[in-house]
């Protein structure tokens, strides 16, 4: 079975990766599970609740097919959770590796988006990573997919979905349809 982990922190973005994970595991039939750093149980930035299935330290990347990082201010904070040694086992198995928003701010803190490209909220957003890719920046209100890596802005959650749901051999008529009908309200009248 396919199977999805995302990654959250304390405050994290609840619509970020919301839909990605409903449509995955409701139409789609993936497995979808969540992570913590240490495990701990984590309140998103709307009071939701989580206690997690596993922690990021215990994720196994070769019984994975996408590891997702979801937004919020955790990442941007000097005492961010590092991650990257998970991030870049699993780009080197050849999974998917995504990020929305600030979680953009983990990839590029490991290397990821040095030489690929990607977009998030902004590319001064990235700089204080110290990462090197500001020539693959791709300046776009949508999600950017490099292979199997996938990256979005905090307003992109639609097309996030579909990037990752695309890199995982799931683009078809099912997924153009739901894309459609999460899409309908940003279409101009």
């Amino acid at each position: 079975m396919t199977s999805i982990v995302t990654i959250l922190t304390e405050g994290y973005a609840d619509w970020e990766t919301a839909l990605l994970n409903a449509a995955a595991r409701t139409y789609f039939h993936i497995d979808t599970r969540f992570a913590t750093p240490g495990g701990k149980p984590v309140t998103s930035s709307g009071g939701l609740k989580v206690t997690p299935d596993l922690a990021v330290e215990d994720i196994d990347v070769g019984a994975i097919d996408a590891l997702v990082v979801n937004g919020g201010t955790a990442w941007s904070q000097p005492d961010a959770p590092d991650i990257g040694k998970v991030l870049l086992a699993a780009r080197d198995a050849g999974k998917t590796v995504a990020a929305i928003c600030d979680g953009t701010l983990a990839l590029a803190r490991a290397g990821l988006l040095d030489n690929v490209d990607h977009t998030s909220n902004s590319t001064e957003n990235l700089t204080p990573t110290g990462y090197r890719g500001a020539v693959h920046y791709k300046d776009q209100p949508d999600a950017v997919v490099a292979g199997k890596i996938v990256t979005a802005p905090g307003t992109a959650p639609v097309s996030f979905m579909g990037g990752v749901l695309e890199t995982l051999g799931l683009r078809d008529d099912n997924l153009n349809y739901y894309l459609g009908m999460y899409a309908a309200e940003h279409k101009a009248a």
